[in-house]
């Protein structure tokens, strides 16, 4: 019998539809990957607060999860057994940095952008509400303040601003001591220099144990080239949905169908449950 895999999911565009329905087959295919054994972990841009659901979703309760785009990792509970995923999981491993020269940079060019900055311990401070945003305990302050304190990441929109103007502000600002990555809603999301979704799986992958390369990851943005590089760096399988810009599509070794037509469920049925995991 061969060894499980690990199965990290990036959830906008890969699980998820953009009117947050499942793509087709995915409550299903990730039923069976479980089932078999395997353990399948979601690795998101989403905080915790708006993650946490889609474990419930998938009715899965992996050891870790990644959020914030591999600034925050989640680990659940010893003690816990059952119940809603937001109550049995701990911050594990969270990456801060001095958000003040990034926030300063931003602001000169994009002064009536909204802003909003995560802090440690979870809890969002921002400068106006957005509908997409989770903000569930969260606070909204003036700017001067949002520097206040390290953070794990900056988010920014800007209405009508686009993905191409994103681009050519990271490029104007200088934005070299950090990581960043530009959402499928077209804004900007800032994380602590060196720190992706690929650095947090690695960070996951060494504190399991887990040795080889059964390793499969999906998704479908440039904020999921760090996991991307990583996977195939080991040897696993990356695999690009196929909406994903030509970016991300050229990182991944492989590419399956559009989120809408399912294409998630059919790798996971073709790479992982093709072959049985260890009994």
């Amino acid at each position: 019998m061969t060894s499980p895999w690990l199965i990290a999911l990036d959830i906008d565009g890969t699980i998820l539809l953009q009117d947050e329905t499942m793509s087709p087959g995915v409550v299903d295919a990730v039923a069976r990957a479980r089932d078999a054994g395997h353990e399948v972990m979601l690795a998101t841009g989403r905080s915790w607060m708006g993650t946490h659901r889609f474990l419930d979703a998938l009715a899965i309760r992996p050891e870790y999860v990644v959020c914030s785009n591999g600034a925050v990792t989640m680990r659940r509970k010893d003690d816990v057994t059952g119940g809603p995923a937001a109550e049995g999981y701990e911050r594990w491993n969270v990456e801060t940095f001095d958000p003040t020269a990034v926030l300063e940079l931003l602001h000169e060019r994009l002064p009536d952008a909204r802003y909003m900055v995560e802090l440690g311990s979870g809890q969002r401070l921002y400068t106006a509400e957005l509908d997409d945003w989770t903000l569930d305990g969260g606070r909204e302050v003036e700017f001067a303040e949002l520097g206040a304190q390290e953070v794990s990441r900056v988010v920014v929109v800007s209405p009508g601003h686009d993905e191409d103007d994103f681009h050519r502000l990271v490029q104007d600002a200088g934005l070299n001591e950090v990581s960043y990555a530009i959402g499928w809603t077209a804004w900007l999301d800032i994380a602590p220099r060196g720190v992706d979704k690929g650095t947090a799986l690695a960070r996951v992958q060494e504190a399991r144990g887990d040795a080889g390369d059964r390793v499969f990851v999906a998704g479908d943005g440039r904020n999921d080239l760090g996991m991307f590089s990583w996977a195939r760096g080991i040897g696993g399988r990356a695999v690009a949905m196929g909406q994903a810009p030509d970016e991300v599509i050229a990182a991944a070794s492989e590419v399956t169908d559009d989120v809408e037509d399912g294409g998630l469920a059919a790798a996971i049925e073709r790479i992982v449950l093709s072959v049985p995991a260890a009994g």
